[in-house]
């Protein structure tokens, strides 16, 4: 019992650790920490909050509170005397501010209520412009998670052909081992040279350089693997091995809402530019102290009402010019979804094209690797015979190791030119 419980504990820490070094986890984790796809985020509940205040500016009262004083003294010289009169009720002759412009000073303290109406047509068309806004930050930060995912994989790859080739030095290290073994032995029995001992240690001394150096490599581009995923980690842990498939075709490349979302925007900015020709209509109210004379000041106190209409009928047929401004922006945005999609077609045929001449090449390379694990196989029985040179063992040892190295850049490569069609193809 217990040690079934045992095994299934080793099992879901094992099946754990391995989710968390395949490619999906570092995805997940450089989607997850990536500030640029954080702002989209937030961008969106920024728009949110701007159509909120939209709301309010077409359809909230505006309710404030105004308040003046203006002192406007003046020197009466009616009948000949000169008397400062702080407040003065009238004049025929004095010196000061004309009564027409100064009203003799100024007490206000009014309460101003201002109620736009009419205006659905105003805030259909403003919210249109901020929900576009926001389809397009939400499309733009799909586009950044999908360019995210292919630099990922493509480091994740890179990763992946260290990690090939440093198991295969290790490999190569392990049969290097044994034959030393069993050279020593040979050279011991005289049928073989102490050269031919130091032949085998020469190619082994090699072989352990490129192993030192393939995990270097191996350890510097996991580390930046993490950089790129905003994964503070340095420990050095096992990649899980893959293999991309190609993706189905989409009838309509995701590529192409940017444009026409950036069509939908210019006609919306078109829109709403031509609202400021439509009448404005409001309805104002204020309640207050609103006098020019401060005995009078008790009796001052009242309220108004009224409307308030605006309307632009000529402004030098700026109208006229921002629609042709706007028509041509959308021919241009026309050109470049046309350019974009034509190019694409090309670029996806061409990588496709490309990945036909890699299934023939790697198949090529499977076979000389399987042809070479047979000849060192007979190659071995010969040595025990002592009836194969050393120089010619260590020359098909380095072949072997060219061509691993082939097969290696090759499968990877291929791996890198899939990862760029599913890019395009999306």
């Amino acid at each position: 019992m217990i040690r079934n419980i045992l095994l299934s504990i080793f099992l879901l820490v094992k099946i754990v650790c391995n989710a968390q070094n395949n490619l999906n986890y570092y995805i997940e984790n450089a989607k997850i920490n990536s500030p640029l796809l954080y702002d989209a985020i937030n961008q969106n509940k920024i728009n949110e909050f701007e159509i909120a205040r939209i709301n309010a500016t077409y359809t909230k009262p505006l309710v404030g509170v105004t308040a003046n004083y203006m002192f406007a003294p003046i020197i009466n010289l009616d009948n000949n005397k000169s008397k400062f009169e702080p407040n003065s009720i009238g004049a025929d002759k004095y010196v000061g501010y004309d009564f027409a412009a100064a009203n003799g000073g100024t007490y206000q303290a009014l309460l101003n209520i201002t109620q736009p109406i009419f205006n659905t047509q105003k805030l259909q068309t403003a919210n249109q412009q901020v929900k576009i806004a926001s389809q397009i930050n939400f499309n733009n930060s799909k586009l950044a998670a999908h360019d995210l995912e292919k630099i990922v994989t493509d480091q994740y790859i890179l990763c992946i052909q260290n990690s090939l080739q440093t198991n295969y030095a290790q490999a190569m290290l392990g049969i290097l081992t044994e034959q030393k073994d069993m050279l020593t032995k040979l050279v011991q029995a005289s049928i073989y040279k102490q050269s031919d001992l130091t032949l085998l240690n020469i190619e082994y001394q090699t072989t352990l350089a490129q192993l030192i150096t393939f995990k270097a490599n191996y350890k510097r581009d996991l580390i930046d693997l993490n950089i790129l995923c905003g994964i503070a980690d340095t420990a050095i842990v096992q990649l899980q091995n893959i293999e991309l498939n190609i993706t189905n075709n989409n009838a309509t490349s995701m590529f192409l809402q940017k444009y026409d979302l950036d069509s939908l925007n210019l006609m919306a900015q078109q829109k709403n530019f031509e609202l400021k020709y439509k009448p404005q209509l409001s309805l104002f109210a204020n309640t207050g102290l609103n006098a020019v004379y401060a005995p009078t000041i008790p009796n001052r106190f009242g309220v108004s009402a009224g409307f308030s209409f605006t309307y632009n009928f000529f402004d030098g047929n700026q109208k006229n010019i921002n629609q042709n401004k706007t028509s041509t922006s959308l021919q241009t945005v026309t050109k470049y979804k046309s350019y974009f999609l034509n190019q694409n077609n090309l670029r996806k045929h061409k990588i496709y094209t490309e990945l036909q001449s890699y299934k023939v090449r790697i198949g090529i390379a499977k076979q000389q690797l399987q042809d070479y694990d047979v000849l060192l196989n007979s190659y071995k029985k010969e040595i025990m015979l002592g009836q194969l040179s050393i120089i010619n063992y260590v020359t098909v040892l380095k072949n072997l190791a060219t061509a691993n190295r082939d097969y290696t850049l090759l499968f990877t490569q291929q791996q890198s030119i899939i990862n760029a069609y599913n890019y395009w193809n999306w």
